[in-house]
This record gives structure tokens, sequence and C-alpha cells, in this order.
């Protein structure tokens, strides 16, 4: 429990002054307001928090003391209503003092890939892209995908999706893994239900600094697109696929009409899978016995299930089990998200200008 708020109060104040007296090189300046932006927004929620908690205070009070029928159950009304404000304001203000990694606050690329289950599976990778695509647009993320293999009945091999946006990493990391759905398939004729697969992965947007590569290490393709683009598909050489041998990463892209933008986006691609392959070594040797641990979310095992004739979903990862299938379908995830973010934050440091206090 965090109770040093004298200490942070005086630690901004002397942030401020140093920052408007000049101070600060310009060396740490970058760091320094970035630190007055969090201590800021901290103690401004903080601030908000106790003031409810007075107001709640102070209408328990009144209606304890109140005798007239009606009054009492407006203020009943009234602690109902604060009650529920204080609990969205802490959740709020656990974020911004366990906050996710600079890693968390990234865009990043979303890729579905069919598993066991031939066709069926295929269509139930274009459902499960349509899950996070209609999620993206709820949280005004925006979407472009990549590239795409498509199969005859309207179902995808494989997809990839740049989403854009604030924390989407952090938000989207735990859907890595292996998604199985149980529904009669369209092919199936004596309705007996099928079990399918697709696997999620989803890769942190790589920066410049977070990943050099050499040209040399390079093999790259240029082919012609297919599918829907317009006149230039099938015309020209626009599409791109880059292989990085060292690691036998291959990325392609063929979104746009100009080779050269379908390289550069191919590249930043590469760059996240190489920086995620990167991370997950690490974990890997920080930690024995987490790469030995089940459950945790690993893209090698099963994370949630999509039951149809139950109208059930099931995340294994946190137990959670809704019948709500045809609305989650529809990327109404909040809920699931929200347990999958409040398991998370139990893992979270908390954030090092207070930690340092």
């Amino acid at each position: 429990m965090f109770d040093k708020w004298a200490q942070l109060k005086e630690f901004y104040q002397d942030l401020q002054d140093k920052v408007v007296s000049g101070q600060v090189s310009s060396k740490d300046r970058a760091q320094v307001q970035k630190d007055l932006s969090s201590v800021s927004d901290i103690l401004h929620v903080h601030n908000e928090l106790t003031s409810l908690q007075a107001e709640l205070a102070d209408a328990q009070a009144q209606l304890e003391a109140e005798a007239d029928a009606e009054l009492k159950q407006m203020f009943e009304a009234e602690i109902v209503d604060l009650q529920s404000q204080i609990e969205a304001k802490q959740k709020e203000l656990d974020e911004l003092m366990y906050p996710t990694d600079d890693i968390g606050a990234r865009s990043a690329y979303l890729e579905i890939r069919a598993g066991a289950g031939g066709q069926e599976a295929a269509l139930f990778v274009a459902d499960l892209l349509k899950m996070y695509l209609l999620y993206a647009e709820k949280r005004h993320w925006k979407t472009n995908i990549v590239s795409e293999s498509t199969t005859d009945l309207g179902g995808l091999k494989e997809v990839v999706v740049h989403i854009k946006g604030k924390n989407v990493y952090g938000i989207l990391k735990r859907e890595s893994g292996v998604h199985r759905v149980q529904r009669v398939p369209q092919t199936e004729g004596s309705g007996r239900v099928h079990t399918s697969t697709a696997t999620v992965a989803v890769l942190p947007e790589a920066e410049d600094v977070d990943v050099q590569i050499n040209e040399a290490d390079l093999r790259i393709d240029v082919f012609r697109a297919s599918g829907a683009g317009g006149q230039h598909v099938n015309t020209t050489d626009s599409a791109v696929r880059i292989t990085h041998i060292p690691s036998g990463a291959v990325v392609s892209c063929q979104d746009e009409r100009s080779q050269h933008k379908n390289k550069a986006k191919a590249m930043k691609m590469l760059k996240s899978r190489i920086l995620a392959h990167a991370q997950e070594q690490q974990k890997q040797e920080q930690s024995q016995a987490r790469k030995e641990q089940v459950g945790t979310g690993e893209r090698s095992e099963k994370i949630r299930t999509y039951n149809y004739p139950q109208n059930r979903v099931t995340d294994h990862q946190i137990n959670l089990t809704l019948k709500t299938l045809e609305f989650i379908m529809q990327g109404d995830l909040d809920e699931i998200m929200q347990g999958l973010l409040e398991q998370d934050r139990k893992t979270r440091q908390l954030h090092p200008v207070l930690a340092n206090l």
C-alpha cells in the first residue's frame, strides 16, 4: 500500500522548480519531463479519488442522521453512485501507479494462422480477424491488413494486421496462443460438432533503436500481389517478401501499390518479429521456472475455447466462462480483456518514481 503522498507532492514541486529555474541539463530534460507528466497524472487522479471518498463519508453520515424515508432513499442512491465512481477511479490510479512497460504502450502486429481443422480452421481465422478488427474499432485503434492468404470458401490460411494506437501491445499481448473452436462446420452434412484451432501471435512494433539488421543477412524477393487490390494486382511485381537468414524469419507485404512502400512495411514487421523473439529468449534465460510453467499464455498452448453449440467462450488463462459468444465475436471483448489485465497487473512493479521515494 503506497502511503508517501506528501513526499510525492514535494518531489513533484522540486522537479517543477528545477525545470523552471533551468537546473535540468539537456541530457536529462526528456526524462524529467516524462517523470513530471507521470507524477502529475498520479497526483491528479489521487486528488479526485480523495475527494470522492470524502463525499462518500459525508453521504454515509447524512444517511445515518436522516429520519425521513424519502431523503434516506436519496442518500442511499448517492452512496451507490459514489462507490461506483470510487471503484473506477481506483482502477485508473492503479494503472498509473503500476504501469505497463514502454513496450506495452506500443502499437502491434497481430498474426492469425489456421491450425488443425483444414477449411474450418481457415474460416475460424476469418471469424477471429473480424472479432479483433471490431474490438480495435471500439477502442479507436487504426488497423491495416499487411498480408493475407485466402481459401476458396472465404476463409484465411493466415493474416497479418498492423494495429496502431495507445497500449495496443499491452492490452493484446495475452491473446498469443492457440484458440480453439467447437462447432458444426459449413462442410459438415451430418451436423457433427468438430474442433478446430487457430494460432494467434501479437508482436510489439519495433523501433529503430530496438533492432539493428545487417542488410547482408537479408534475402529480398519481389512477386505479383494476389487478391483484392485494384488494377495493379497481378500486373506488377509490387509485393515484397523478406527473409532474415540468421533467424529464418520471413515476412511479406502486398497491401501497397508501391514496391518501395511494401519493402518499408515488411522491414518494420521483420524488426518486430525479431524483437519479439529476443524478448522471449530473454524471459526464458531470466526464469527457467517460468519456461516450464503451463498456463502462462505461451503460443504452444490452448488459451481460449469458443463453443458455438453452447454459446460459450472460456478463457483458460483466467478460468473465465461467458455465455455471450455472439457478442464476443462482434468485438465485445472488454470483460475478457479486463480479467487478463487484472491478472497481469498483479505482476507489475510500482512506478520507478514512487518506488524510489
